[in-house]
This record gives C-alpha cells, structure tokens and sequence, in this order.
C-alpha cells in the first residue's frame, strides 16, 4: 500500500514532541470505567487479567482487543480512551493487562515482553471460547503495538474473525529505538522506565530470592542493563541483543495478512528510523504506514475530548467492518 498522507494537525504548542508525549503520558484524565475483569489462567500456570466493557445494548457481535505499552496496564489514559472511543461506537472492548500488569504480581519468574505474543494468543482463544464475536480488532501501543505485529506476521492461521489491526507509536525495530530512548534528549523518559522497572523487579526478588539480586537490580542503570539481566534471561534469550533481534516487528511485517495500519509519528523521539517501514508498506498489500509530522509518542492530542489516533483507529477498522 501507498504511505498514506496524515491529516493530523496539532495544536501550536503540542507540536513539540516532548509537551505532547508528557501532557498525553501524566496529565490526560479520561472518563470510562470498564465492567468486568477476566482472569486467565494460562497453561503454563500462571495468569493474566483481561478488563471488560460491553455495549450498551449488550449484544454487540463486535469487539477490540487493546495492549498496552511497556510499564503500562490496561486502566492508563490511552487505554482507556481507546476503548471509549470504540465502545460509544457500538463495539465491546477488552484491554489486557500483561502478567504482572493488573496490579498483581504473577506467579512465575517471567512476565511480559514485547515478544510475548503466546499471550495474546490466549487471550484470542479465550474470547473465541465465548462463541460471541463475529468480528475482533486489535489496537496495540509501543510495546504492545510491537507485540501484535509481531504476532499477526509469524502466525499465518490466525483466527478468521480478526479483520484488522491497528499499532500505534511502534518501535518496530526494538534494538534501535532502544539507542534512541537512551539518547540524552530523552533521559527524563529513560529513567521513569528504569525506576518504575526496578521497583518491579525489586518485588520480584522478595518473590524469587534465588533467581536475582537486590545488588544486581541496583546495579541497573539503564533499561539496557534491566533487558539484559531480567528481561532475555527471565524469557529464554541469551543476551537483550538476542531479545531484540528475535521480538523486533520489522522482519515479520511483509507476512501480515490482514489490513494493518502503523501511526507512527515522525517526531517520535523513542523510535528509529527503522521503526518508519515505509519501503515494506509500499510493497504490501495489507501494511498501511502513516507519519504524522507531529504527536510524540502517543500524544496526538487536538482541540477537543478524544484524540487524533483514536479516531484514526475506529475510522480504519470500521472501514473494514462488515
């Protein structure tokens, strides 16, 4: 597909990437309440917390799936926007909550990372269980966007009632974006993911005393440094290089079956360059790639309630639903 020419423009002062992506991440208060929280029990004897919500009418046949971003949960502003946005639309939501993400711990060692796709998968198989939807979005941020891209090209037999997709800023290259989280120009962000990733992995060991270290957690520095001690050890990979190369979205992009769109926006100062697949959009048939100049990292933000990528999100789906 042809990249496709955004129409989003932000307000004069959100243009700076930095007031948009820290306004959108801390500030934005948003009004939804979701109805129900499903437990998962997963096969390998742990869980997962799936947050609900359903149409008023109470029969929709349709639903979207929503992942969120590294250190997020399924209650965050962008989640919970997100889900407004499709269920006053006529659509149930659900919003995952990765393991330890629901605001209680999980029960093994491993938990979440942007490669977990087996996870997503047992979400797809517990909602297909309910015989209810005919049609299934997915909307994943960051991480999560990398998470459900990764999944919709390395599985060629996904469920038939998933009809589209949408990622929004998706480091699709997790290595490279990396290097550009950890540029100076983003330290304020670098080091709210670090700290909060410690106090994790600090309850992590009161759980886990003979897998890591107090000494080892403080030693940490950098989201680098947590990749490469918790994150590829704890999921089976030998290093985060390892980690990054076999999770990054990139190389699984050209095999998406289904209409897929990336909005990623061109002032995203978390991604790489390699996180723009423009020249993999314009040679598929199903990856459609659109660059706002402007909106941060998720903070497409516009002169009203809901914000550009919300709407940009329900039009694509619903422009492929029956």
């Amino acid at each position: 597909m042809p990249l496709i020419k955004s129409t989003y423009s932000a307000p004069r002062l959100f243009r700076n990437a930095h007031f948009s992506t820290i306004y959108s991440s801390t500030l934005r208060k948003v009004a939804f309440s979701t109805t129900q929280r499903d437990r998962l029990e997963l096969e390998d004897g742990d869980f997962l917390d799936l947050d609900r919500s359903f149409s008023s009418e109470g029969n929709s046949e349709k639903l979207v799936i929503l992942l969120h971003g590294l250190a997020g949960n399924a209650q965050r502003p962008y989640m919970k926007a997100m889900a407004r946005m499709f269920s006053e639309d006529g659509w149930d939501t659900a919003a995952m909550n990765f393991r330890s993400c629901s605001g209680e711990m999980n029960r093994l060692y491993r938990s979440y990372n942007a490669g977990a796709t087996e996870d997503l998968e047992a979400v797809l198989n517990h909602i297909s269980a309910e015989k209810k939807y005919t049609e299934i979005a997915l909307v994943g941020f960051s991480l999560g966007g990398n998470l459900m891209l990764k999944y919709l090209g390395e599985n060629l037999d996904i469920p038939s009632e998933i009809n589209s997709a949408v990622a929004v800023s998706t480091p699709c290259d997790l290595g490279a974006s990396l290097e550009e989280l950890s540029q100076t120009r983003n330290i304020i962000y670098s080091k709210r993911f670090v700290r909060n990733l410690k106090k994790e992995l600090f309850r992590r060991h009161l759980a886990f005393p003979e897998q890591i270290t107090k000494e080892e957690i403080a030693g940490c520095n950098s989201l680098l440094a947590i990749d490469e001690l918790y994150t590829s050890k704890a999921h089976g990979y030998k290093n985060a290089a390892d980690y990054y190369q076999k999770c990054s979205s990139l190389q699984f992009l050209p095999n998406i079956q289904i209409p897929t769109l990336i909005i990623n926006a061109e002032n995203d100062s978390f991604l790489s360059d390699t996180s723009y697949p423009v020249e993999i959009a314009k040679n598929s048939d199903n990856l459609h790639l659109e660059i706002p100049a402007h909106g941060g990292h998720v903070g497409f933000i516009q002169n009203k309630e809901s914000y550009y990528h919300e709407e940009r999100a329900l039009e694509f789906v619903q422009s492929f639903s029956e």
